[in-house]
């Protein structure tokens, strides 16, 4: 019996993560992360998710903006955001654990619609990703939802009644503005979503500002301030990430050289792509992709 004590959650919670990890999930949206050893900054595109941590830690930099978290933390994602993220503790006698699931616009909307709850004033725009201690009550239903994993015949049943707990919990917590954000059609976050998903979807096209506000149904200074306050970037510089991000994969996946990559991601000149390359990622395309195709034959 742990009463109160959110110490003994954690050691559950870290048991659970440690014997599920690498293991197919039979509870939908749900994943678990292991980790030993630390990493070099990695990049990508995060979803909307909530990461609850059991053990070690890991660093996000969103533009400008870096976000530390570890052992009784959550993080919230609430739109598509192109993020680079490490492992800062972990190790094999330590390893980072952490579990975490998807957050559907759909079920916050139900609940909120279910509760009754006061949704918030529409002009607040939160920023896309946040860090908060886990309180008890999060913890204990995340723990739950958990030991379905080991008891799969209680998980279609149950499952769905602990998420929609988790989600209450959310919502009526520090950062319950941000999510329930994720469930209204006509917030704010909302509106910048359409815009985020416009920019992934025709990341090759030329960006026109006016045109985006128009999707979000704003002007274009609004817009633009809008934006920025939930990504950490100006639209410009989003497509960029997201373009950069594309291509790296390309080169990953693909016998491409590195001109008809830079082209098939939208860049006009070949010396561009290559210079913004290497500045977000260290190196320059060609090289890195040597690197990378090597780190990927060794796993």
């Amino acid at each position: 019996m742990y009463l109160n004590d959110p110490d003994v959650l954690l050691d559950e919670l870290r048991a659970l993560i440690d014997r599920h990890a690498g293991r197919p999930m039979t509870i939908d949206g749900l994943k678990v992360a292991k980790a030993d050893r630390p990493e070099d900054p990695n990049s990508g595109v995060a979803r909307p998710v909530l990461a609850v941590v059991a053990q070690g830690s890991k660093r996000l930099t969103l533009g400008d903006r870096v976000y530390d978290y570890g052992a009784g933390q959550y993080l919230v994602v609430s739109v598509d955001l192109p993020v680079a993220g490490h492992y800062t503790r972990a190790s094999p006698e330590e390893p980072f654990l952490a579990c975490g699931f998807a957050l559907e616009p759909a079920k916050i909307a139900s609940l909120l619609l279910d509760a009754g709850a006061d949704p918030l004033p529409r002009r607040t725009t939160p920023h896309g990703l946040a860090v908060c201690d886990a309180p008890f009550e999060l913890l204990d239903a995340t723990v739950r939802l958990l030991r379905l994993l080991d008891r799969p015949g209680d998980a279609p049943v149950l499952a769905p009644l602990i998420e929609k707990e988790i989600l209450w919990r959310l919502i009526t917590g520090e950062q319950g503005a941000l999510v329930r954000q994720i469930g209204l059609a006509d917030s704010q976050l909302t509106h910048i979503s359409r815009a985020i998903r416009w920019i992934r979807d025709h990341h090759t096209e030329t960006l026109r500002i006016e045109d985006l506000a128009r999707l979000a149904g704003m002007s274009a200074s609004p817009f633009h301030r809008h934006f920025r306050a939930v990504t950490a970037l100006t639209p410009i510089q989003f497509q960029k990430r997201i373009r950069l991000q594309e291509a790296r994969l390309l080169l990953l996946s693909s016998a491409a050289d590195v001109a008809e990559v830079g082209f098939a991601v939208g860049y006009d000149s070949a010396s561009q792509f290559s210079r913004e390359y290497r500045r977000a990622f260290g190196s320059p395309p060609g090289q890195d992709a040597v690197r990378l195709r090597g780190g990927a034959g060794r796993g």
